[in-house]
C-alpha cells in the first residue's frame, strides 16, 4: 500500500510531461509557466501562509537561497521544458527527465564532496552512449553534421537545473518545513515568471489550455510532490527514488496511446541504455577509489595478517 504513494506520483509527473507537450499549440509558455504556479499558490495559501508568516525570522535569513530554488525548481525546469515542448517529442522529454537522478549525483560529487562509485562511473558513460543515440536518431554520426536541436538543449538544461535545485536543498538544509519551504519557492518563481510574462503577446486562457494550466497547477504542483513527500516518510528516501525510473515507462505509454507518438527503435535502445546507466549509478555502490591506509593503519593490518 505505501508504494502506491511513490508510484503514483510519478504517475502523474508522467502525465504532466504530455500536457506539457499538449500546451505546446494550446498557450504561450510564459502564460502556462506563471499560471501553473499561480493557481499552486493561490490553492496553498490559506494552509501554508499562516505557518510562514509564524516562520518569518526563518524566512528572512534564507531568502536568498529560496529565490535560487524557486529560479531553478519552478521557472528554470518547467519553463523550459515548455518551450522544448515545441520541437521535441513527449517521449523525448520523459527518457531526459530519467536523467536527472544521475545528474543529481554527478552534482552531488562536486557541490557535497559525495565519492565517486564505479556504478557512477559506468551508468554516467552508459547514459551518454545512450542520450547520443536517442538525440542522434540512432545515428550518431548525425550530430558530426547538424549538431544539437535547440528543444534538445532546453531539455538537458531542463533535467540539469532540476538536479542541481535538489543538490542545493540538501546542502542548504533550509530550517523550514517542506510545505512552507516549496511555498515560498513558489512566490518567489512566480514573481520571477512575471516579467516574461507580461511580454507575451497571448495569455488568453480558454476552454482548450484551461485543463492543461490547472492539471499543471494542482495535481502536477501540489498532490505529486505530497504523494511523493509520504513515500519518503513511509520507505526511506532511497527506495522513493527507485521509483523515478518508471517516469520514461509511463511517460511513452501515455505518449504513444494519447498522443500518437510513434515509439522507434532508438527510442527503445537509446532510453533503455540511458535507464540502464541511470539504474546502475544508484545500484552500484563499490567505491571507485580506495583510500590509502594510514601508516598506523598498514602496520595494525600487519599484525593482525601475523
Amino acid at each position: 500500500m505505501n508504494m502506491l504513494f511513490p508510484l503514483l506520483a510519478v504517475l502523474i509527473w508522467s502525465i504532466n510531461a504530455v500536457v506539457s507537450k499538449l500546451s505546446a499549440t494550446a498557450i504561450d509558455p510564459a502564460a502556462i509557466s506563471l499560471y501553473r504556479w499561480l493557481i499552486a499558490l493561490i490553492v496553498l495559501t490559506p494552509f501554508v501562509l499562516p505557518a510562514v508568516i509564524r516562520n518569518r525570522a526563518q524566512v528572512r535569513a534564507n531568502w536568498w537561497r529560496l529565490i535560487i530554488l524557486g529560479l531553478l525548481g519552478m521557472v528554470m525546469y518547467q519553463s523550459l521544458a515548455y518551450y522544448a515542448a515545441h520541437s521535441v517529442s513527449a517521449l523525448f522529454m520523459g527518457i531526459i527527465g530519467s536523467l536527472i537522478p544521475l545528474l543529481t549525483i554527478l552534482i552531488s560529487i562536486v557541490l557535497l564532496r559525495v565519492a565517486p562509485t564505479v556504478g557512477i562511473a559506468l551508468g554516467s558513460v552508459l547514459s551518454l552512449g545512450g542520450l547520443i543515440w536517442l538525440v542522434s536518431g540512432g545515428q550518431p554520426g548525425s550530430l558530426l553534421e547538424h549538431g544539437i536541436g535547440k528543444g534538445e538543449l532546453m531539455m538537458l538544461a531542463a533535467a540539469a537545473s532540476y538536479a542541481l535545485y535538489g543538490v542545493l536543498t540538501k546542502r542548504w538544509a533550509i530550517a523550514l518545513p517542506n510545505w512552507q519551504s516549496l511555498y515560498m519557492q513558489i512566490l518567489f518563481g512566480v514573481l520571477l515568471l512575471l516579467p516574461n510574462f507580461l511580454m507575451a503577446q497571448d495569455v488568453t486562457l480558454n476552454g482548450h489550455n484551461l485543463p492543461l494550466v490547472l492539471f499543471a497547477g494542482i495535481p502536477a504542483s501540489i498532490i505529486a510532490p505530497f504523494l511523493w513527500i509520504q513515500g519518503v516518510m513511509r520507505l526511506g528516501a532511497n527506495t522513493t527514488s527507485i521509483f523515478m525510473n518508471l517516469s520514461p515507462v509511463f511517460t511513452a505509454a501515455i505518449a504513444v496511446l494519447f498522443l500518437h507518438e510513434q515509439l522507434h527503435g532508438y527510442h527503445l535502445i537509446g532510453g533503455g541504455i540511458t535507464l540502464l546507466g541511470v539504474i546502475l549509478s544508484q545500484r552500484l555502490r563499490t567505491p571507485l577509489t580506495r583510500k590509502a591506509k594510514t601508516p598506523a593503519a598498514h602496520a595494525e593490518s600487519c599484525k593482525e595478517q601475523a
